[in-house]
């Protein structure tokens, strides 16, 4: 039977909940390494499964979680218990898909490796280029095919497809900033 007393002294003393509005608020609590590393590995599992390769999955989540949104190579590669060339890798992924971007640390060869709050965003509207390119090489397939064959039917209805994507990724996009500027603020 587990001694009530020795269970409250291992989870450490109890702390009176804090008023929103106290000076403390704002400075972060401490993390559970545990608990982030849980998270990072779990969120990273999960973008797996939506498709994204594994390692740059993992540091994808680890620069999420870090409070300044910045690590460095060598952080990178102790937190996630990986190689500088798996990180490398990782990175330059991320970076060609828009989810992160490198810096250099002043005076330093260093390089840092930033997730931006708007990451998604810019990750989302950067296929606009890559949908648009879809379009003209399927236009390019209904001339050749013949729009009235049934392959250029088809193509044409998958051209018709990515036009409406195009359209309400434009539009959902205006409207996330304006709820991302009404619930965020101008950062």
């Amino acid at each position: 039977m587990t001694d009530p007393k020795e269970t409250a002294r291992a989870a450490g003393p109890a702390r009176p909940a804090e008023p929103a509005e106290s000076p403390d608020a704002a400075r972060p609590r401490r993390r559970d390494p545990v608990a982030v590393s849980r998270f990072v590995e779990g969120f990273a599992a999960q973008l797996v499964e939506a498709g994204m390769q594994r390692m740059p999955a993992r540091v994808f989540a680890a620069l999420l979680s870090s409070d300044p949104g910045t690590l460095t190579s060598a952080e990178l590669g102790e937190q996630l218990q990986v190689s500088p060339a798996a990180v490398s890798g990782a990175v330059r992924y991320l970076a060609q898909q828009h989810m992160v971007s490198r810096e250099r640390e002043p005076g330093s060869r260093r390089e840092r490796y930033r997730v931006h709050g708007d990451q998604w965003y810019k990750a989302l509207t950067s296929r606009e280029t890559v949908i648009r390119r879809w379009e003209a090489a399927l236009r390019e397939g209904v001339d050749s095919l013949g729009a009235d064959s049934p392959a250029g039917r088809r193509m044409a209805e998958t051209l018709a497809f990515f036009e409406f994507l195009d359209g309400e990724i434009t539009a959902m996009m205006e409207r996330w900033q304006v709820h991302r500027e009404e619930r965020f603020g101008g950062r």
